[in-house]
């Protein structure tokens, strides 16, 4: 197991050095801990903040196993999956996940959660000013959607 974060730490420190994003790895293996992805953070690299190691790696295994649903999949990361990647982990129907450093180290390096979970648990809502618009169009295309028996994901 602990073999199988050397690939994630691995390709976050050759992008890291590269200044292609931070010191995040993740790796996604199947249950008998076969590699399916191995992905690191390339936010700076893509200008794209959904770019992280996690979200990555997800992408990547979703496209190689040709599904959204990575049901029985493991995931490994180099450190605490921020709220971004943790809802893309359970979104993905990932239900373990092995990480290396905590929220406590990252902080210690200048990478903050803490202001998006004080937003999630309604402490500073001066974050994001979040306003429902058009309620009623936005309705019917989800109505739309449910009438065609689309798959639900």
């Amino acid at each position: 197991m602990d073999n199988i974060m050397k690939f994630g730490i691995d390709e976050a420190r050759k992008t890291m050095n590269e200044n292609k994003g931070g010191p995040f790895g993740a790796v996604i293996t199947d249950k008998e801990s076969n590699i399916i992805s191995v992905a690191s953070n390339r936010v700076l690299e893509l200008h794209d903040a959904t770019a992280h190691a996690e979200v990555m790696a997800i992408r990547k295994a979703g496209e190689k196993l040709g599904t959204h649903d990575l049901s029985g999949c493991i995931l490994y990361a180099t450190g605490y999956p921020c709220p971004m990647c943790l809802s893309a982990i359970i979104w993905a129907n990932i239900k373990k996940v092995y990480y290396g450093t905590n929220l406590k180290d990252a902080e210690d390096i200048g990478f903050r959660d803490d202001f998006i979970y004080n937003y999630i648990n309604n402490k500073d809502k001066d974050i994001l000013d979040l306003v429902e618009l058009n309620h009623d169009e936005c309705l019917e295309l989800f109505n739309e959607y449910k009438e065609k028996n689309k798959e639900i994901y």
